[in-house]
């Protein structure tokens, strides 16, 4: 299974929309393709319909049942705090290297791509010495880095840019998602982190409905991976 983890410069930026975006149009066009998202906070068990991992799921076409989000996402807190404080608001704490080791198990499970969405942005703490960008660093596997378009999103993509390259780090394409209601459009977004990226590949995705999977930009980035 060839697998690629989602990433993002913050919280709410879009790796949920990105993830199933990808995952309706790989399925479309008869493309074998698995999600999960191992660490998930604000997951309110009363209200999980509306759960990343539940849209996960209704991309993938699997019930939308509790027990399945168990089996895409273990790590489940209701605060919606980073992983740790909201591990710890619960008396418990995300062992690392079960995460990692999840995670590769989920990778040599069936043929196809499989997505590893993460949570927060590259350098939310999971526990009191780790990140995200050291769970992705573990992992070794490309990364999809998605970014908006609000303002301080340069900065913010830039400098998540620079921190994958230094950790030697696969970076295989960063998606600008539109942000709403942001001063800069789409496009110039786009072409000035196509500037500073060198020659990684920068996809943008305007604002679409939430089941999108037919644009043409999910088939772009689906011919990176």
């Amino acid at each position: 299974m060839t697998a690629f983890f989602i990433t993002a410069t913050g919280t709410d930026i879009g790796k949920t929309f990105v993830a199933t975006g990808l995952i309706r149009h790989m399925q479309a066009t008869g493309r074998p393709v698995a999600a999960i998202k191992p660490v998930v906070s604000g997951f309110d068990p009363g209200a999980w319909h509306g759960s990343d991992p539940a849209a996960l799921l209704v991309a993938l076409g699997r019930p939308a049942e509790l027990a399945e989000v168990e089996h895409i996402s273990p790590w489940r807190f209701k605060a919606p705090l980073s992983p740790h404080m909201a591990a710890r608001h619960e008396g418990r704490a995300i062992a690392f290297q079960e995460v990692v080791e999840f995670c590769r198990r989920s990778m040599t499970k069936r043929p196809g791509a499989l997505l590893i969405e993460g949570i927060g942005g590259i350098m939310v703490p999971l526990d009191d010495r780790r990140t995200v960008l050291d769970w992705m660093s573990v992992l070794r596997i490309p990364i999809i880095l998605v970014a908006g378009t609000y303002v301080g999103t340069m900065s913010h993509t830039l400098t998540s840019l620079e921190v994958l390259v230094r950790r030697n780090l696969d970076v295989a394409a960063v998606v600008v998602s539109e942000s709403a209601g942001s001063a800069a459009s789409l496009e110039e977004t786009v072409a000035t982190v196509q500037r500073f990226a060198n020659s990684i590949e920068v996809v943008g995705i305007p604002r679409l409905a939430p089941d999108a999977g037919d644009h043409p930009a999910f088939a772009h980035l689906a011919a990176l991976m």
